[in-house]
């Protein structure tokens, strides 16, 4: 099954692409969160043959639910109404500061790793559900 990762955040959304069987995560792009996001994010689906999407939700450390977890649930509840595709979301907690670590050691400037850095935390968090999915 083809997966679709996603990193939402208030000004870009990155995207990855994954599959159940071989459990392999790869960053796909980074789209700007604006009117026609659900269509391109409709149109990568159709044109990857997406069966499921996954949705990164931002808990806060201890576990709870702020208003970033909020406003990603509600983004994966109307994408999923939108394209009449399974959405999940799945923790993740510091995907985006470890990516910023990991680009920073890279020694990538700050335009580079803006660049790169949504898309890599949809496939971190891509790959952390594959991953767990191995053990069921």
């Amino acid at each position: 099954m083809r997966v679709l990762g996603i990193d939402f955040g208030s000004k870009r959304v990155g995207l990855a692409l994954g599959d159940t069987e071989s459990r392999l995560a790869t960053a796909l792009a980074t789209l700007p969160n604006d009117s026609a996001l659900f269509e391109a994010i409709g149109q990568v689906c159709r044109e990857r043959g997406i069966e499921a999407i996954v949705v990164g939700l931002p808990l806060n450390m201890d576990g709870s639910r702020g208003p970033q977890a909020a406003a990603a649930t509600e983004f994966a509840d109307r994408l999923g109404s939108h394209l009449g595709l399974p959405v999940e979301t799945w923790d993740e907690r510091l995907s985006t500061a470890e990516v910023e670590r990991a680009l920073l050691a890279g020694g990538l400037s700050r335009k580079k790793r803006k660049a790169r850095r949504d898309r890599l935390a949809a496939q971190l968090i891509l790959q952390s559900y594959l991953d767990a999915r191995r053990g069921r």
